[in-house]
């Protein structure tokens, strides 16, 4: 048994991705189940389930708990979570009832904004701000060697500012949300809606698709982007000059030193930042008399949330 280690659990709105960390954040052992987002009891379930199966060859001190949702500020319940069922829920005191460990629940982006500080592109930079680009999109911010949460726990929540009055529909109940116009559902929503209307840029798509119109999905239009698609490409810059915006509007509010911009949708490197970084040099108030953020892609890749989860859970003890 390897002692002093931690787990941390990234709750998504498809995946529920767990790891045992040690204090250097390496992943030293990993398992994953899909998501159950109907059912919060049966996350509660699945969150027990995985953590149980990294007990039996580790001796794990503390779990936490990236969650993508609305956290409180005493880091213990979800009070609202887009993509998932969880409403008020006491995930933290549900949780540890099941495992009998001490359980700490943090927003997944905050805990990726910190696992970035301490371990990855951030290192150094006092003055953070890391988005989340994947179902939705999520932020965290971390100054001073804090992570910076809000009077109420709730601070970050990037993907849900509206930038286009009376636009699409979000998940979160408004319209116009950010996370409508530069996240991966995004990339899939605009790519059927072409294939739909019977648009020719999309038949290289659909043939990648196997002519399945509802298998055209982020990692699929990510996927032939890389691969010079111009129709994927096209979207790439569609939306990362929305991402350029949406940081343009961070900077005037918050006036970070670097954005950490990681996410599954993060993988397109270039594709998306270039055209990103375009558009928040055109967007940003002040520009040519500002010092400017830079913007950098994350570097733990998929494994940042559940790796500041557990690091946020370990220095809780």
């Amino acid at each position: 048994m390897t002692q002093g280690l931690a787990a941390g659990v990234d709750i998504g709105g498809t995946k529920v991705a767990a790891g045992v960390v040690d204090a250097d954040g390496r992943v030293i052992a990993r398992v994953r189940r899909p998501t159950p987002s109907t059912d919060r009891q049966a996350v509660e379930e699945v969150v027990a389930d995985v953590v149980g199966e990294l007990r039996a060859g580790y001796d794990i001190a503390t779990v936490g708990i990236g969650a993508a949702g609305f956290v409180d500020s005493g880091r213990s319940k979800v009070m609202f979570a887009p993509h998932l069922a969880w409403r008020d829920e006491a995930l933290r005191d549900g949780v540890t009832r099941r495992l009998g460990l001490p359980v700490v629940v943090e927003n997944d982006a905050n805990a990726a904004a910190w696992a970035e500080w301490r371990f990855g592109a951030g290192r150094g930079e006092d003055h953070l701000v890391c988005v989340t680009l994947g179902t939705g999109i999520g932020g965290g911010i971390v100054s001073g060697g804090r992570v910076r949460r809000g009077r109420h726990g709730m601070a970050g929540e990037f993907g849900h500012m509206v930038v286009v009055p009376d636009g699409h529909r979000c998940e979160c109940g408004n319209r116009g949300c950010l996370e409508q116009y530069a996240s991966g559902n995004v990339l899939g929503r605009e790519a059927r809606e072409l294939a739909r209307a019977g648009s020719p840029v999309t038949v290289p798509l659909m043939r990648r698709a196997g002519g399945d119109i509802d298998a055209l999905a982020g990692p699929l239009i990510t996927e032939a982007a890389r691969d010079g698609d111009p129709c994927a490409v096209e979207l790439f810059e569609d939306v990362g000059r929305w991402l350029g915006i949406g940081l343009a509007n961070l900077a005037a509010a918050l006036d970070p030193g670097m954005f950490v911009i990681g996410g599954g949708v993060s993988d397109a490197g270039d594709l998306l930042l270039r055209p990103a970084r375009e558009s928040f040099r055109r967007t940003l108030t002040g520009r040519g008399f500002r010092p400017e953020p830079v913007i950098v892609k994350a570097a733990l890749g998929s494994e940042a949330g559940l790796v500041g989860a557990a690091d946020l859970a370990r220095s809780s003890l």
